[in-house]
């Protein structure tokens, strides 16, 4: 059986005091109370190395909200992959769809972003999904697989994260039946690309409006690996309801 993930993207949330006490907060959580799943906290790059001190004593794992396809080089602004591994990052967050449609992040550049996060040592969270219009239109399960395909590299460890646009942060979440169809959809599409096993053994996760009302059935799905939880990773208390949700 596939282990499940929770991993709390605080996204553009926290300063250096509401970062520390978010992340004391979680290892005493972690400290005093056994869980089924593992854990993963995703804040700003400016909290990284902070944050990371705190949670590198427990089983909390630390990761990059994003990362440039490059090691190196000419990039003002942006992370290489190796710099997050240097800090102690053992996952990051590629193609978000607010990386997607803020900074016109292509298939093809989040495919670029996940080699180069697989070449550093980190596991990528490869995220897809489709838009309001497009499941509205009845191209949802096309739209999210061939995101699939031109995003996941050929090789190398990697989690899938669908998350419906239209659920981000907007409080609606897409129903159990929604969430079933889409990830049995794109764990056929991983044996298309990798094989049966490989497919198999990737963790699918699922984000869009993950609280601790919703996270108990979602969770139970028999593809869902987990969750991608923005907003309710930003309270410790949700947040370590939705990991207690793990069946």
């Amino acid at each position: 059986m596939r282990r499940k993930l929770i991993a709390g993207n605080w996204k553009m949330n926290g300063l250096l005091a509401d970062g520390v006490e978010l992340a004391r907060a979680l290892t005493n959580h972690a400290a005093s109370e056994e869980i089924t799943c593992d854990l993963l906290v995703c804040p700003p790059a400016t909290l990284l190395m902070t944050v990371g001190g705190v949670v590198s004593t427990g089983p909390i794992f630390l990761g990059g909200q994003d990362c440039h396809a490059e090691p190196s080089g000419a990039h003002t602004g942006d992370i290489a992959a190796p710099m997050l591994a240097d800090l102690g990052c053992r996952y990051v967050i590629v193609g978000h769809s607010e990386r997607r449609s803020d900074h016109g992040e292509s298939d093809a550049t989040v495919n670029g972003k996940a080699k180069a996060a697989i070449s550093a040592g980190l596991i990528p969270i490869v995220c897809v999904g489709e838009s309001l219009d497009d499941r509205e239109a009845g191209r949802a399960l096309d739209v999210v697989s061939n995101q699939v395909r031109g995003s996941l590299p050929s090789e190398g460890d990697v989690v899938i994260a669908y998350e419906p646009v239209w659920a981000i942060g907007t409080g609606r979440s897409a129903t159990a039946g929604d969430v079933a169809e889409m990830h049995a959809e794109i764990r056929k599409v991983v044996a298309e690309l990798r094989g049966e096993e490989a497919a198999s053994g990737t963790q699918v996760l699922y984000g869009g409006s993950v609280k601790p009302s919703n996270a108990a059935e979602l969770l139970a799905l028999q593809d869902v690996d987990g969750a991608l939880v923005g907003g309710a990773s930003l309270k410790a208390e949700d947040f370590w309801e939705i990991a207690r949700a793990c069946p």
